[in-house]
Formats: structure tokens, sequence, C-alpha cells
């Protein structure tokens, strides 16, 4: 069956090849600021963050990149090799997050507001929240484990470790890419699909094959859906969760992208279990047939986080 790209809502211009890119070089420049402008390898840099300019540097600062604060005396001898295992991941982390020091020890008073009770204590800010994430010294593969975690929960990709090799550039437009729009155009999904799986074949990062495969995902599972019988039999049953979950995709396929947003949220918020991962994982998918700088994205970035924490 042929898709509707005519159909009002559409997502081919969130999917089309020009779109993509240009949100995508917006982005890298973006994370271009965000990181250390020094060569690869270097050491990272590291936000000394003070009671004074806690709030600029660290809460306001995560509306752009989220920020890992380890709030810590570093002069004490037990935690200095935390702290150097904290800074390898963020050196790793290429700018994808950056890391906070707080000397608890020289600012006390923000170590009352942190509701602190060990050394070290690592709190997340992102969104411009703060929640915490785990206390005390961590080897740095319990670290490494724990920074993905929460990472993966919140929907953030980091780059893999260890990897400071230059890329090599690629053609101005892979051949793959090309071959999905085409088929897009001819409404033929299924090899859109194979030939956005073929560029992430050979390079799993590359976004703007996520972003197709995405939105050529979210346009097959709702080819043979009624969205008005989905939305009323969805406001009929909240409590079904596959209903939500359909019906999330049909308003994300017609323009109201917040609302399908907001509808997943509040699944995760009043479920527990596997109906909540459900939902979490869900509204990740949607997350990627969106440009990452989309504001609808980063709204309800802050909404799950809100609710998963």
């Amino acid at each position: 069956m042929a898709a509707d790209f005519s159909r009002p809502g559409s997502l081919y211009g969130a999917i089309d090849l020009g779109a993509r890119k240009q949100a995508l070089d917006a982005q890298a420049r973006r994370e271009a600021a965000a990181q250390n402008p020094a060569a690869p390898g270097a050491a990272p840099e590291i936000i000394d963050a003070t009671a004074a300019t806690f709030t600029t540097e660290v809460v306001e600062r995560s509306m752009g990149v989220p920020i890992v604060v380890e709030a810590t005396v570093p002069r004490a001898a037990q935690v200095q090799e935390f702290s150097r295992a904290i800074e390898k991941l963020a050196g790793e982390a290429k700018g994808a997050w950056l890391l906070a020091r707080v000397d608890v020890e020289a600012n006390p008073e923000l170590a009352q507001a942190l509701r602190m009770r060990a050394i070290p204590t690592v709190y997340l800010a992102f969104q411009g929240q703060l929640m915490p994430l785990f206390e005390g010294p961590l080897s740095e593969p319990q670290l490494r484990q724990a920074i993905a975690q929460v990472f993966e929960q919140l929907g953030v990709a980091l780059p893999p470790p260890g990897d400071d090799e230059a890329t090599p550039q690629e053609p101005a437009v892979d051949p793959d890419l090309l071959a999905a729009d085409m088929a897009i155009e001819d409404g033929d999904l299924d090899a859109a699909a194979q030939a956005f799986q073929r560029l992430l074949a050979r390079q799993p990062g590359n976004e703007e094959a996520k972003i197709g495969l995405a939105g050529v995902g979210l346009l097959s599972r709702t080819l043979d859906l009624d969205p008005a019988d989905v939305l009323k039999r969805a406001a009929a049953d909240p409590a079904d969760v596959a209903l939500q979950l359909q019906a999330a995709d049909v308003e994300l396929l017609g323009g109201q992208v917040d609302a399908a947003f907001d509808r997943l949220i509040a699944v995760v918020r009043r479920t527990a279990g596997d109906d909540r991962d459900k939902a979490r994982v869900h509204l990740l998918s949607l997350f990627e047939t969106l440009p990452a700088d989309d504001p609808s994205v980063a709204k309800a970035r802050r909404g799950l986080a809100s609710a998963l924490f």
C-alpha cells in the first residue's frame, strides 16, 4: 500500500533530505561551540562551579547541553581516582555532556542546598532541572555504566569511547540517502527503510538515517489506522497502553506534536513496569522523527525527565 504523502501533517517534510541537513548542520554548530576547541585527546573542559555561579554555569547552561555535576572535596585522597575517571569519561563524551565540579568544602552553602550526605555526590543538570544520580566513589566501569544508563533513559546518544580519530569526510549526499528519498517519493516505505538501514549499518551514528528511518517507521505504523477512530477509542480507554501508543502516532503524524508527546509522558507518569517502559521507549522513538533541536522535543525531554525522576 502506497503512503499518502499529501495528507495534512505528513512527515514527508520532516524526513526530507534538505530539511534534515539544515537541522543537523545547525545542531553540529551548536555542539562544536559547546565543546572545548582543543585538539582530540586533550583534557575536557571542566566547569568550576561555585555558589555564586552555579545557577548560570550549571542550571541555565544545561538548557543547551547536559551537565554532570561532581560535588566533592578535591583535596581528599579517597576521591581523586574517581575524579580522574569522571574526567576521562567527560573527554570521551566529546561535548555530548559537560562536567562541572563543585568544591563543597569551599562552598558549604551549596553543599547544604544540594542536601549532600557523602563525597562525592553526583548530579545531573538536564534542561534546567537538577537531579541526584548516586553517592560515593564508583570504579570506572561502574561509573561508565551508571552514566550510560542515565542518558539512555533520557534518550541522549553518547559517542563510543576511545575513538579520537577524525572521521573521513562523507560525500555531500550519500547514495543510500538519495535512494531512500526516491523511495519515499514513490511511496515505497520498505525500500526507503532498507536504504536507511544500509546507511546505518555503515555509519551507526548517522543522524540523517536515524531521523529518516524513524519517520518511515511512523508512517508504516499508521498506514491502516483511522485517526479519528483511534483517538476516540484512546479517549474512552486511557488504561490501554497499546492504544495510547497508536493515538500518539496519529497525533504526531497529524501535526499535533506536543499532544502526542504529552500523551506518552502522562502514560509514563501513571504506569509502572513493562507498561511504563513501553511508553518511554515509544516516546524516544518519536523524538527521533524530528530534528534534535525541535522545541517540542526539548520540552518533552524535560517532561520525561520529571516523570522518570
